[in-house]
């Protein structure tokens, strides 16, 4: 085990230290332990580097903002082991940074193994109710569904001991690393870009994955040019941990095309040069067009990025899908969002307190609704909730409060009771 500086993983080095290196991603709640049962094989031919997620583990507490922050990480903790090139196989979110490093840092990735992975996971408003989830009811919630999610109910059964280590595995991680891997999922999409990623790829699925099964697998192989299928029988969405040997049997495979010369060193296809990948940064929205009246850019993109962060996609859908409101909808996205939602001399939590008293003293008990929702995935609890509505009760009159009160009760059990 490594110490680990702030701006590195912890990780595990196996194998002889003049082999080529394959680095070994794991998927969000596990540790790199998921991928026991393929060192002994791998290592045959490999110095295998495996990484844990922040806050998985034991591994330091540090949240990160982005798949593509953590795929920094990664490269200077390769790095610091004067690793410059390598093989990478990573399950789930391990795949996205897999992705995310073939798109960025080409010169660095020889070939490439993505597990039960996605170009885009679920939907941004999914992962964010996780992520509320799991800020008021803890990891409790999804240690106790990870087996469902992770193996099929045939080897769940026959496998007690595997599932009891996967729940611990996920009650033992960070709450806080937990949210920010799940904030990170949300707003990840190189749907757009696969075209990009030159290396050889292997896309490796369990035919009853029900988390990223074979459709994502199949988006993956036709965006990537270089790219093959592989479908695990009988395994769910971690297929190392449940089918083992047949996925260790197709890594080796789809690695071994990798030649090597005698010193151990990766020889591939030469590929054109690239500079240092740069430092990972919040995505920002494309500029957006002047408009000659105002002399200064239109801040309506910037408002439905917001829009679309806070209040969820499904929301905003519905409501931009009001032909009749259209004029409305870009008023409320340009000014309300675009101007001073996104504005930085407050913070959302603080915009939120303010929104919720605002819409409690006016009565407007729909938007109290939906502004319920926005604040708890802007990080408000559900006992801060309750003490802003008990507030206004002195301020705004003991009817409005009591009003605002069911909505707020309502909401915050719609969106904090755990998947049954």
């Amino acid at each position: 085990m490594s110490d680990t500086p702030t701006n590195t993983l912890q990780y595990r080095v196996d194998g002889r230290d003049d082999a080529p290196v394959l680095v070994l991603g794991p998927s969000l709640g596990t540790t790199f332990h998921m991928w026991d049962r393929q060192i002994p094989e791998l290592t045959r031919d490999w110095r295998v580097v495996r990484f844990d997620l922040p806050g998985h583990g034991g591994a330091p507490a540090e949240p990160f903002t982005s798949v593509a922050e953590l795929g920094d990480r990664l490269l200077a903790t390769l790095d610091s082991l004067g690793v410059p090139r390598f093989g990478y196989a990573g399950c789930s979110l391990g795949g996205a940074v897999g992705l995310d490093l073939a798109l960025r840092a080409p010169h660095r990735v020889a070939s490439l193994a993505l597990v039960a992975t996605s170009p885009r996971f679920g939907t941004a408003d999914e992962f964010r109710q996780r992520g509320v989830i799991v800020r008021t009811n803890g990891l409790e919630p999804m240690a106790r569904t990870a087996p469902e999610r992770w193996f099929t109910p045939v080897f769940a059964g026959a496998q007690p001991a595997i599932v009891d280590w996967a729940v611990q595995m996920v009650r033992t991680t960070d709450p806080a690393c937990y949210v920010s891997a799940c904030e990170a999922l949300a707003v990840f999409d190189v749907r757009e870009a696969l075209g990009g990623i030159g290396v050889p790829a292997l896309v490796l699925v369990g035919s009853e994955d029900q988390v990223t099964g074979p459709a994502e697998a199949r988006t993956l192989v036709a965006g990537i040019s270089d790219a093959r299928l592989a479908v695990v029988p009988g395994a769910s969405h971690l297929a190392p941990v449940e089918q083992p040997a047949a996925v260790t049997e197709l890594l080796m495979d789809h690695f071994a095309s990798t030649v090597q010369d005698t010193s151990g060193t990766l020889i591939v296809p030469p590929h054109p040069a690239a500079a240092p990948v740069p430092p990972a940064e919040p995505a920002a929205p494309a500029p957006a067009a002047v408009p000659a009246e105002a002399g200064r850019p239109d801040p309506y993109d910037r408002g439905l990025s917001l829009r679309r962060e806070i209040l969820g996609d499904a929301h905003v859908d519905q409501a931009l899908a009001d032909e009749a409101g259209e004029d409305f909808q870009a008023l409320v996205t340009r000014y309300a969002w675009g101007e001073v939602w996104s504005r930085d001399g407050l913070d959302r939590r603080t915009r939120s307190v303010v929104t919720l008293t605002a819409l409690i003293a006016g009565g407007h008990r729909e938007a109290l609704a939906d502004h319920t929702r926005a604040a708890l995935r802007n990080g408000l609890s559900p006992l801060e909730l309750r003490e802003i509505v008990l507030h206004t009760a002195v301020y705004c009159g003991l009817p409005a409060a009591d009003a605002a009160l069911r909505v707020v009760t309502r909401v915050v059990e719609e969106e904090t009771t755990p998947p049954a």
